[in-house]
């Protein structure tokens, strides 16, 4: 749907909602923007679930897919020992350190990004890269072990071309995956944004041999027109010959 048709749109509840008088709101000092910053503006400003994350509390909208995801799923409990990969600017954070009932004293949450992110209760937050020697061994003794979740909300900066930026994804989630099968426990889960497209048919193979079961999540606070979507792998089981446990 074309953005400012003035029809009705859903909000997470299901309910039709419109902006005041069946109008879109427009961003105020929209002068001497970029046309692509004054959508994204726009948007913003009229999105439901950016309203519904700043009631809640959360840092950002992301945080409403993984409430979604999650409520549909299940696949976080208390006490849970996770990890946060790309984790500014901490509303997954935010949601985790709840529902997993951080607490109370028991479980454990871990946080990494480049950026620096704001301290969040519950959860150890460290700047890094996934990538750096050292990191994964950093991130295994802060949680003390092996991980119950690995999630990833990770993706690259966008060009504009489609190919390009599905591409850069992929070698963000390939490298997550990496982390994941070597600081999960069997039976772990692996939560990571993904685009669909034609270069994951080796991924998915992967994928599929290391857990479970695997499938593709598109929750509806991400928008429809978007290639995003998420991959919600469970049952982790380890390589044969894997040494770390």
């Amino acid at each position: 749907m074309a953005e400012g048709s003035g029809r009705d749109k859903k909000g997470s509840s299901g309910r039709s909602y419109r902006s005041k008088a069946g109008l879109t709101r427009q961003p105020k000092k929209m002068r001497g923007r970029k046309p692509s910053s004054q959508r994204w503006l726009t948007r913003q400003l009229n999105d439901p679930f950016v309203a519904e994350a700043k009631k809640k509390g959360y840092r950002s909208r992301a945080a409403i897919k993984l409430e979604q995801m999650d409520g549909k799923h299940k696949f976080l409990k208390p006490h849970m020992r996770v990890v946060d990969l790309g984790c500014a600017p901490g509303g997954w954070l935010q949601y985790v350190a709840r529902e997993c009932r951080l607490d109370a004293g028991k479980g454990c949450l871990v946080g990494i990004d480049l950026l620096e992110t704001d301290p969040v209760s519950g959860a150890d937050i460290m700047v890094g890269d996934i990538n750096e020697e050292g990191v994964l061994e950093e991130v295994a003794t802060r949680i003390g072990g092996k991980a119950d979740a690995v999630l990833s909300d990770m993706a690259a900066a966008t060009t504009g071309h489609r190919q390009t930026d599905h591409l850069r994804t992929m070698a963000l989630l390939e490298l997550a995956l990496d982390f994941a099968g070597q600081i999960l426990q069997p039976g772990g889960l692996f939560l990571a944004k993904a685009f669909r497209g034609g270069a994951d048919a080796n991924f998915m193979k992967l994928l599929n041999e290391r857990f479970e079961k695997v499938r593709y999540l598109k929750p509806d606070a991400s928008r429809a027109e978007s290639v995003e979507t998420y991959l919600l792998a469970t049952g982790f089981q380890p390589p044969e010959n894997d040494e770390t446990g």
